[in-house]
């Protein structure tokens, strides 16, 4: 299923196209692919094509919604009233649903996005992986399937690769649309903090679209990014319409060392590097931007991560407990000799990755830098390094725009010499949305051509 979402808009418009008819395809590639790919932990067949067939009656009678009969999927932790709700892990009880209805959910109904399937995550989605205790394997990365997607957004973004329809939803706090979006040759949106209501809510986290150009992020942010009082971080409304815009003239910061973790491997530093000459080319202001994070932002980062998340595995019976995934229960564990003093410090340090990445950024315009510092590793590991001592040396260049509550957008830069995608990451200015979406659409024109989707032999 190789068209995007504009294109099935058009084409219904056109009436050349039913929504039954590409309901019913998506149904039929996905389920072709599955053995394979391991992206999605539940599928509704009945009730899509139900969705589908009053999608067609909208088109019919001249009342299509925005998103009127296009398939969406949704990620395993965005609550559905009634559906499975198990968060990737198998300490959840079997059984387990959700009682309300998430706002992206909600809105993505609301526009007549067709919701038919729900993508699977790792453990409470904590890795950069598809690595979980619940499913009998990972998701995989369709460019090679012995690698993973990346996470914990993995089976969203394996299904916008594979081409299971042209609209997926992923959350993030730390990476998790960014990295697999980069893994993946995707384009994935980290909204600013608040551009989408989301819930339940927690510092640096969103929801945002993973798609396969950045026209089809465009138009699902439009309806992602509408008003929920339940989100007590909701931004104003804004115009979220793909516009165009100049290289020229723009200043463009180049980041290519973080400042902690893992150093950039050479393919991904060449590609990086040539994105930002091109957009040189094109006219723009291109500066380095030195690394301005620290260890100790880094550090402070996982402590308190860890004690939060070692609260609340603790608080489990012990049968539940002993299911959550081995490599989580080990990266918590030290979490339970830390002191008052150990904790405050790691939350003081979302305060101060805020404040370091806002006043790296504020010269420019935006900034260029990788993803992720190497491309996909092999889908049975939690993490590049498949260390929980170090379980975060691949997000150094992810994770302060979510303390900073900018936008940041994934989008493919080029392809390492085994023809794995390596992401290139486009940071705007907080509330700066729009922005980092033009710059992504003005890189889709400027880069060279794309390889051909996997299993697709459609290239768009």
């Amino acid at each position: 299923m190789h068209l995007g979402a504009a294109d099935l808009l058009a084409a219904y418009a056109r009436r050349e196209l039913s929504p039954v008819d590409v309901v019913q395809a998506v149904l039929a590639h996905a389920a072709a692919r599955e053995g394979q790919l391991h992206a999605l932990c539940a599928v509704d067949a009945e009730g899509a094509l139900a969705a589908a067939r009053a999608s067609e009656v909208r088109w019919r009678a001249g009342t299509a919604l925005p998103l009127d009969g296009v398939p969406v999927t949704l990620k395993e932790n965005i609550a559905v009233p009634g559906a499975a709700y198990r968060l990737g892990t198998a300490a959840t009880p079997d059984g387990a649903v959700a009682d309300f209805e998430a706002p992206p959910a909600a809105r993505l109904r609301e526009a007549g996005a067709v919701a038919w399937a729900r993508t699977t995550m790792p453990d409470y989605g904590m890795l950069s992986s598809g690595l979980s205790s619940l499913y009998a394997e990972p998701a995989r990365n369709p460019w090679d399937t012995a690698l993973t997607p990346g996470g914990s957004s993995a089976g969203a973004a394996a299904a916008a690769a594979a081409g299971y329809g042209p609209l997926h939803l992923g959350t993030d706090i730390g990476g998790s649309i960014r990295l697999p979006a980069g893994w993946c040759g995707l384009v994935g949106l980290k909204p600013s903090h608040g551009r989408v209501p989301i819930k339940p809510g927690y510092a640096g986290r969103v929801a945002g679209p993973l798609t396969r150009t950045v026209e089809d992020a465009a138009l699902m942010l439009a309806a992602l990014a509408r008003p929920d009082a339940r989100d007590p971080t909701q931004l104003p409304p804004g115009e979220f319409a793909l516009r165009a815009v100049e290289p020229r003239g723009l200043r463009i910061g180049l980041m290519l060392d973080a400042g902690w973790g893992e150093f950039v491997q050479p393919e991904v530093a060449a590609a990086i590097t040539a994105a930002a000459r091109a957009f040189e080319q094109a006219g723009a202001i291109v500066e380095p931007v030195a690394g301005f994070t620290t260890r100790e932002m880094a550090d402070g980062m996982d402590r308190f991560w860890r004690m939060r998340s070692w609260l609340d595995i603790s608080a489990l019976p012990a049968e539940r407990r002993a299911k959550v995934l081995p490599y989580i229960l080990d990266w918590v564990a030290p979490a339970a000799g830390y002191d008052g003093a150990t904790v405050f410090h790691g939350y003081s340090q979302m305060q101060a990755l805020r404040e370091a990445a806002n006043a790296a950024c504020e010269p420019f315009d935006f900034v260029l830098s990788p993803v992720s510092p190497m491309p996909a590793y092999p889908a049975h590991q939690a993490s590049p390094l498949h260390d929980p001592a170090r379980p975060f040396e691949h997000i150094a260049f992810t994770l302060p725009f979510n303390m900073s509550e900018q936008p940041a957008l994934a989008i493919n830069a080029g392809y390492t010499s085994a023809g794995l995608p390596i992401g290139l990451q486009i940071i705007g200015r907080r509330f700066d949305d729009a922005g980092v979406l033009a710059l992504g659409a003005a890189w889709e024109q400027l880069r060279p051509a794309q390889r051909a989707w996997p299993f697709t032999g459609a290239c768009k």
